[in-house]
This record gives structure tokens, C-alpha cells and sequence, in this order.
């Protein structure tokens, strides 16, 4: 798992079947290297708990982000939490 933040909505006309209905996201990902330098990236990630622009989110990628769902679909990243803010 990672976390990020959301940076927008990304818009899709035409989508798999599987991914009819999913709200996709743009989440910009902060990485720390091993040799400690600070590398961003962003991608895409499917969204089913309503995040919204600028909330940092937990992010899982991977095998366990196509499992959503009854039956497996083609994606590689999935938000499965939001970060509530520090006080």
C-alpha cells in the first residue's frame, strides 16, 4: 500500500466492461528511494468510497486491486481508504 493525493477525476467515454460504474482518479504518490531521494509519480487508480480532489488516500496496486469486484477486472490500482487530516 501507498498514499497519495487525488489531483482530479479522469474521464473515459468507453471503458472495459469491468469498469462500468468506477469512478477513476489521478493520485500523485509521494516515493521514498532507498537511497533516500523523494520521487513522484502519478497514476491512476479506481475509486468506490467517494475520494474527492486533494484527499490523501491509501492506494493498494497490484494483483489485490483487481479483486474488487465478483470477478477480476483490468486494473492496477485501488483506493481503499481516505486519510483523515491531522489535527
Amino acid at each position: 500500500m501507498v498514499i497519495g493525493t487525488v489531483l482530479g477525476s479522469i474521464w473515459a467515454t468507453r471503458k472495459e466492461d469491468g469498469l462500468t460504474g468506477v469512478k477513476l482518479l489521478k493520485v500523485k504518490l509521494d516515493h521514498v528511494e532507498p537511497d533516500g531521494a523523494c520521487m513522484d509519480s502519478i497514476l491512476v487508480a479506481a475509486d468506490r468510497i467517494g475520494a474527492g480532489t486533494g484527499d490523501k488516500v491509501i492506494v493498494t496496486r497490484g494483483t489485490p486491486a483487481s479483486k474488487f469486484n465478483d470477478q477480476p477486472v483490468p486494473i492496477d490500482a485501488l483506493i481503499i481508504g481516505i486519510i483523515d487530516p491531522e489535527e
